[in-house]
């Protein structure tokens, strides 16, 4: 009894890893670039004279960039997944890159 109770709670413990990186990591991953993208666009000041821009930080854009490619990679891969098991094949990890093979 007490081996079951250890691997459901190994299981859950994976099962929840996995929905807080695939469930969660993207959500939050697309935040930051948001937040990045902000932070490197710089602070504007408004006066009686108008609006100046505030100064760019390029490696706040760039690092904004980075963090959506991921995002559409990730979005890309999870789709490919979908698509792979829907004809009966699998998604192989063997490589560096994905390849798609036969069950």
């Amino acid at each position: 009894m007490t081996n079951n109770l250890g691997f459901a709670l190994n299981g859950a413990w994976q099962v929840l890893l996995a929905g807080l990186l695939l469930g969660a990591g993207l959500p939050v991953l697309f935040a930051l670039g948001i937040r990045s993208l902000a932070w490197g666009a710089g602070e504007a000041s408004v006066d009686a004279t108008g609006v100046t821009p505030g100064k760019r930080r390029p490696v706040g854009t760039a690092l904004g960039y980075v963090l959506f490619a991921v995002v559409v990679a990730g979005v890309l891969l999870g789709l490919t997944f979908i698509v792979a098991t829907g004809f009966g094949n699998k998604l192989s990890f063997e490589h560096i890159y994905p390849t798609i093979v036969p069950k």
